[in-house]
């Protein structure tokens, strides 16, 4: 093993080449040596795993050759989710609409009216673009936005409890993706966390007997990525803002999730909408953009006039404040929730959530067929369920059709490993020991390419076997 590993070509050496060094003419000597440390890594640790090569230096070339075109390509990719997980955070949560696209690719390549009043001629604010359509929609005295729920959070805290203790039952002590905790937040936001009840049931007189001096803020947390079923309870918004009232606090619920629509149809009916929460008389609340909105990556706060004044005033604000881009998407998004049955197939989010089984049967049909002209097999068509994911409406699993992936003598590691190669990359969903393709997440335009990316994963294996 020492002696093959002596025989790979030395980093200087391969610098000097004619071929290597026209490439430094064109790409920069900086950029051509991390091509060729990283080509004579790969070759190395190929070497210590048994593999061997007649000519090292052509490989070398050949790896240095691949590297530097891989360098070319861009990082963040765009992948065909068929895993069925409507709101996925590891592959960006929601999808925005065509409106909202429009918006974004005009705010990105155009000047714009970001900060300024086109009226006056004066300076503007950047709430302005959304502030009234987030009060129509909601039916709140004002609102704002900063850029996520976590940042909302902070910032209403810090506002409104910094110095203070606030209260938080601890059924409600959410932890979400990456391990950001509720908790941390609140100590970030310069509050004490003073924990009211038990984790499945907490009543009235546990927040009322918990309340001193130093109270300034009850915080409700809606459990948006998990359920406490069986012997539990909770208290109700209405009883929270009586005792609020009485003690003079501020009530603040953080929704997390950021429900607009109605899907009573889908049985979908424990999941609290925004609105219904702001007729409650809840003094803040805040919500996601990218959740169930369906919308861009945004923390919106809406509430009582008082104290949204104070948290737009807050120094804080400047460091959480949202983008041109995100404004434009966040507009366009809420500009089709005017129209309550244009929303629900303008929506991408929405559309795939009241997808029905019938129609995503058809869909799987299609892609079915398209499986069976390309590789001459056909992939079994089963039923399933798919969850909404991304930390939304907690077991709810929705009816819809699937094609089952099964390859003689290629396990599902293997299979789920070449779909991520591919270009663009297959995201499918593990299924009792085998992948499924679950179609309600796959576009129709999507379906010719993604027929068309297993096909290439198929031969690929069948290459890489013979």
């Amino acid at each position: 093993m020492q002696e093959k590993l002596r025989k790979l070509p030395k980093i200087d050496t391969l610098l000097l080449l004619p071929v290597v060094q026209e490439k430094i003419g064109e790409r920069g000597r900086q950029v051509v040596l991390h091509a060729v440390r990283k080509a004579i890594d790969s070759l190395r640790e190929d070497l210590l795993s048994g593999r061997d090569y007649q000519n090292l230096k052509t490989e070398a070339i050949s790896r240095i050759d691949a590297e530097l075109a891989r360098m070319q390509d861009m990082n963040f990719r765009r992948i065909i989710n068929a895993t069925g997980i409507v709101l996925h955070t590891n592959m960006g949560r929601a999808l925005l609409s065509e409106r909202a696209k429009e918006a974004v690719w005009e705010a990105a390549g155009s000047y714009s009216n970001l900060e300024l009043d086109l009226s006056t001629g004066k300076r503007g604010s950047r709430y302005d673009h959304v502030i009234e359509l987030i009060k129509i929609l909601t039916g709140c005295e004002d609102a704002m936005v900063v850029n996520n729920n976590a940042a909302a959070v902070l910032l209403a805290l810090d506002t409104l409890a910094k110095g203070g203790e606030t209260l938080l039952s601890r059924g409600e002590m959410v932890e979400i993706g990456g391990s950001f905790r509720v908790p941390e937040v609140m100590k970030l936001g310069g509050t004490t966390l003073v924990e009211v009840g038990t984790t499945n049931r907490t009543h009235l007189f546990d927040y009322e007997n918990a309340i001193t001096e130093e109270t300034k803020v009850i915080l409700k947390v809606h459990t948006s990525n998990y359920r406490i079923l069986g012997f539990s309870q909770g208290v109700e918004r209405g009883d929270l803002m009586s005792l609020a009232q009485k003690h003079h606090l501020v009530v603040f619920e953080d929704l997390g999730s950021g429900f607009l629509a109605n899907l009573d149809d889908l049985q979908i009916t424990d999941e609290p909408r925004v609105q219904d929460v702001v007729v409650s008389g809840i003094d803040v609340v805040s919500f996601s953009g990218d959740k169930l909105l369906g919308g861009p990556q945004a923390g919106i706060l809406v509430g009582k006039k008082c104290y949204i004044e104070r948290m737009k005033k807050n120094q804080l604000n400047r460091a959480l404040r949202i983008d041109k881009l995100t404004i434009s998407a966040l507009e366009a998004t809420l500009r089709d929730y005017l129209d309550e049955e244009h929303v629900r197939s303008a929506n991408p989010t929405l559309r795939m959530l009241v997808a029905s089984p019938m129609s995503l049967k058809e869909k799987a049909l299609i892609l079915q067929e398209k499986l069976r002209e390309k590789l001459g097999m056909v992939f079994p068509l089963e039923e399933d369920e798919s969850p909404a994911g991304g930390g939304s409406l907690p077991g709810v699993m929705l009816p819809t059709w699937v094609i089952r992936l099964s390859w003689p003598g290629l396990d599902e590691e293997r299979l789920t490993h070449i779909l991520r190669s591919q270009r663009p990359a297959v995201m499918a969903r593990k299924n009792k020991k085998n992948l499924v393709l679950d179609v309600r997440t796959v576009a129709e335009e999507e379906m010719e390419e993604l027929a068309g990316c297993i096909a290439s994963a198929y031969h690929e294996e069948i290459e890489d076997r013979s």
